[in-house]
Parts: structure tokens; sequence; C-alpha cells
């Protein structure tokens, strides 16, 4: 996350400084820089943390005693260096951090360090990249500020090991005072500007797997033939101001032809997304913190150590302490604590501050007022469902064409659903034959059988609801923190209606994805013969699983998340559990007003 002061509203009086390091975002991609410094959402990726990793030889700020400050005020004496030096100015509207300023016989020479090499010009010799020089000449302009002089200027780029010259011009000082005028008019304008076309920078972004540069390209275009809704409007504005997002759409022209397929993209990867999930389940076992490792005890014995840079997420399983420093480390790292009862139920989760920018919630609140609007997602939504419960069947059923038939116009007929009564009647239509034909789906085993009297709940009365509930309530729970992250309300949906305590968004994005994953999770898990009876407590309270049961649940639940499956629009393959955040992105985008419509998870 960034420590830029955080800037949640347009029309400023003023704006805060702004961190040189944001220009050279800006000059690189003006989407990246709005992301950084008006929403305040930065990603960490390899190169980032390459950059940072460059930078420590220099980030051991020089303390600017007495002396080093009457240094600083005469110019830097020839041999006198300060590190990391912290600099702002009002007038020019920026604060920076010089990494090197040395001393010279006729002046300073700042010296900027960059991962990477520098770049070629025609005759082959290395010149600093563009951003890199704009970066400098600001620094220097931060440091004639304050008096000193800087006559020139260098990077340090890590992959050549070598300093390359920049020529401190007043045809750069130009450009440097141009630059901040353009980057704080974006930034005051309340627009994210649209992404970079067919850019090879997009795929060393660090805010690539954010951004989505070329599946918001289609998303922006496709669905415009689409039946247009008098309500559907730029999603925060006011309505004088939605031939803004006319503009925007024109801006976001996509590369391919109207109406044909896009074209194979690469899948978005964030960072740590091969991290561990921590499953506590042990009554009074403690989750604490050593040096840089979390630790998890039981009756003050340590039995688990784990790296904490390691740990993508903890599902705490009943009654599991976290500490006060655990709780402290889990925040800083950005994990995510999931608390569930014994019999798992999604009691709720520990997380750090979402995205700060309120865009997305703004355009959220308003257009999830309007029933058009809500009709039409909650229409998508359902249709994906009974398609993925068809596919379920054909892939693990026998079952009479008659019925696949039926499905398919279930299906269909969600497109001309006149309001929510009727579309959830056939959504309830459909779910009913499809729990029908459920048991079609599991193997009968040599010396036993889950019997199958169709869905019930609260609580579970068999073992395989009691696997589909627990199913059901973990795609709740890890949709609740997609949404969080993304920077949506959870508890704010267009087709379940909010209630105390109840995750309404995260219950709507799910839909689409029971069949696929809680579903196929609990047939998995019967059909490969990993649970049988034993692995159940059967009670007047309902029928749960035992503590060896919920072992094996977990390994097929994460078995599931981490299996790829292609996406249906851009055709690469991304483990479900990324999936499941690149839906909550376009749902995002289109409360935002930069997509046209919202388009479903389906499968083949």
């Amino acid at each position: 996350m960034s420590d830029a002061p955080i800037q949640t509203q347009t029309g400023l009086e003023a704006q805060p400084l702004m961190p040189v390091r944001r220009l050279h975002n800006f000059i690189y991609c003006p989407r990246l820089f709005y992301y950084q410094w008006v929403e305040n959402i930065f990603q960490e990726n390899a190169d980032t943390i390459e950059g940072s990793y460059a930078h420590r030889n220099v980030d051991a700020p020089s303390r600017l005693s007495d002396e080093k400050a009457k240094a600083l005020n005469e110019s830097l004496p020839e041999g006198a260096t300060l590190r990391s030096l912290r600099l702002q100015s009002e007038s020019l509207g920026l604060v920076g951090v010089v990494d090197v300023v040395e001393g010279g016989a006729d002046g300073a020479e700042i010296v900027d360090y960059k991962k990477g090499s520098a770049r070629r010009n025609s005759e082959g010799e290395r010149v600093a990249k563009e951003p890199d020089a704009i970066q400098v000449a600001a620094h220097a302009l931060l440091l004639r500020e304050h008096g000193v002089n800087a006559v020139r200027g260098a990077i340090y780029y890590a992959a050549d090991k070598r300093r390359v010259p920049v020529e401190l011009s007043e045809e750069l000082f130009a450009k440097v005072r141009s630059t901040i005028e353009e980057a704080r008019a974006v930034a005051a304008s309340g627009t994210l500007p649209p992404p970079l076309k067919n850019d090879p920078r997009c795929l060393y972004c660090s805010a690539y797997p954010i951004c989505l540069p070329n599946e918001t390209l289609w998303w922006a275009r496709a669905g415009k033939a689409v039946k247009p809704d008098n309500q559907l409007h730029f999603g925060f504005s006011a309505p004088a101001e939605d031939q803004l997002r006319d503009k925007i759409l024109e801006a976001l022209e996509f590369a391919a032809e109207s109406g044909k397929q896009p074209p194979t993209l690469q899948p978005p990867r964030p960072e740590h997304d091969d991290g561990e999930v921590l499953v506590v389940q042990t009554p009074g076992a403690q989750i604490g913190q050593r040096g840089d490792q979390l630790t998890v005890s039981v009756k003050g014995q340590n039995v688990r150590k784990l790296p904490g840079q390691q740990v993508r997420a903890i599902y705490c399983y009943g009654a599991i302490q976290l500490t006060a420093q655990a709780i402290e480390t889990c925040l800083e790292l950005g994990i995510d604590v999931a608390y569930f009862s014994p019999a798992g139920r999604f009691l709720g989760m520990l997380g750090g501050l979402p995205a700060s920018g309120v865009d997305a919630r703004r355009g959220q609140y308003r257009l999830f007022e309007l029933p058009g609007v809500r009709l039409q997602l909650a229409r998508e939504i359902i249709r994906s469902k009974i398609h993925n419960q068809r596919v379920m069947l054909m892939r693990n059923g026998e079952v009479p064409d008659r019925v696949l038939q039926l499905l398919a116009g279930f299906r269909d007929a969600t497109d001309s659903a006149q309001d929510m009564t009727e579309l959830l009647g056939i959504e309830g239509t459909a779910a009913a034959l499809y729990f029908e034909q459920f048991e079609s789906m599991l193997k009968e085993h040599a010396d036993w059988k889950f019997d199958w009297r169709g869905r019930n709940r609260r609580p579970p009365r068999d073992p395989v609801n009691a696997l589909l509930s627990l199913g059901y309530s973990m795609l709740a729970k890890e949709l609740t923190g997609v949404c969080h992250a993304v920077g949506l309300d959870p508890f704010l949906g267009f087709m379940h209606q909010p209630r105390y305590g109840r995750p309404a968004l995260a219950l709507d994005l799910m839909e689409e994805f029971r069949p696929l994953i809680a579903d196929s999770v609990a047939i998995s898990v019967i059909n490969r013969a990993e649970l049988g009876p034993e692995d159940f407590i059967r009670s007047a309270s309902g029928t749960f699983l035992n503590d060896r049961g919920r072992k094996v649940f977990w390994e097929g639940w994460f078995r599931r998340l981490d299996g790829e499956v292609s996406h249906p629009q851009f055709n690469y393959k991304m483990a479900y559990r990324r999936m499941l955040e690149v839906q909550a992105r376009q749902l995002w985008r289109f409360v935002r007003g930069e997509a046209a419509t919202y388009h479903g998870f389906t499968t083949r």
C-alpha cells in the first residue's frame, strides 16, 4: 500500500504535495499514476521488490545535524555526501527523497538508483530513460529551492552497475514543470485515464493485476448492444456528467474489430498468489509471532512455524486465539484472518483497510438503488449459474436429455425476465431440477453410499448437505474478502437483500461459482472415497464434519481453488482463486462507469 496522502474527493481546494516518484509514474503511465496517487492503490511485484533491494545502500538517511544542515545551506562543500535526503517545496508542489547528493567543486551532483538497465540510443550509447531523467531533474529543482546548485545528475542502473549522466538543462526543467501541471490536472479531474493499448510496459507494471488493461478495453465495448437502460448513468456522477461516461467509453477503443472474439491475453498474476493458507482448528490453539515468523502453539508447545511473507490467509475454526503481535503482523502483511464456528459457519474476518478510492463504492451505492440495474446484473448472474449447473450434470452425471433441455431453456429465459420476482422464480425452478439430479453425480462405493433426499440446511441433516453448506460458507468468505480488497462494499448487493452481518454482494457474486467450486468439492471428496460415514457427526442439531473430515475437506477445497480454468472471454487459464478476483474487478469497473455491462463466469 502506498504511503501517499489519501485522495478520495475531486475538486480539492489544495492538493497535498505530490511525491516526485509519482511524476515518474505519470510519465510511465497516467493510469498507474492515478491508481497510486489519487486512489492510493499500490501493489508490489517482483520488480518493485527488486527496486527496493537496489536502494538498500542509500535508504539509510543521513541525519540532518546542525553541521550537515549548514553544509546543505553552503551548497555542499566538495566531498560532502548526503543520503536519502527528504526535501519539499510548496511552490513546486513536490516532496521527494533524493537518494544521494554529492558535493563538488562547481556544485552538487544528484545520483538516483534504479533497477534494470539504461536505454540505448541510435549510436548504442547508454542514456537515461525519460521518466528517470524527469525524476532527477525534479530533485535538482527541489535542491535549488533549498539553496543548493545541482549542476550534474546521474542514474545508477543496478543491472548495468554503472552511472548514466543526466544533463540538467533548462529544457528538462521546463519539462518537469509542465509534467507537474499535467499530473495535477489529471488528479483533480476525478477521472481515471484509459489504459494503454497493446503496450508491452503493461506486462512489467506492478498494477497490472489491478488495471487489467486489455480486459478493461474489452469490457468497455462488449455489451454496448444491450438495450440501454435510462437509469444506467455514470456510476457516481450527477446526471449532467453522464456525457463523461460516453467520452470514457470512446477513449477505451478495443484493438479488435467489434463483434470478434477477443485475443488470447496473458493472465494477470498478482503478488503472493502462491502463498500458503494456514488452517487452525485445534481448540485452544494460539497463533503468535516470533521474529518474522507466525507460530501456532497448543498448550504452550509450538506445533507449526511459517514465515509471515509466505502466508496468504489464516482460517480459524472454533476457539482459536491470536496474539496482539500476530494481529499487527497480519494487518501489515495483508493477511486476511477468517473466523468460522465449529460447525463451519462463516462468522467474519479480520482484514486491513480497503482500497482508499471511494469511486467504486459511491457508484455501487447509487446504481444498486436502481431496479433496472439490479435486474440487469441479476439476470447475468443467474444465467451463468444455471449454465454452470447444466455443465456439472453433463460432466459428472447421467441425466435425461429432457433435463438438459429444460435447464437450457431456463438459462435462456433469464434474459427476458421482467422483474426480480420472475427471475428468482426461474432460478428456483432450475435449482430444484438440478438438485433432483444431483445424486446422479455421486458414486456408490462397495460398502456405503451417502443418502441424498434433496437440499436441506440450517442445519444440514445429512453428510452431502453438510459438505454443501460448508462449501457455500467458505465461498461466501472468499468473496467477502475479495470485495473488500478490490474496494467494493461486500454488504450491499444487487440481488440478495442487505441484512445485519450478511455479505449480500459476496452472496450475489458466489451464485455463478456455487456449482463449479462448492458443489464440485463435495462431489470430488465423495467420489474419490476421501470421506466416509465415519467422518461425520450426526446429532439432533444437525450433521457436521469431525476433525478428520474437516482436514479432508480443506485439502479438497484448496485443490479446487488452485485448479486452473479457462476464462470464457479471454481464453487464458488461471486458478479459480484468481478468477474470483477478476470477476470482482469487472464489477468494480462497471460501478465506476468503465464497463458497459457485467459478464458472468461460465465454463464449457
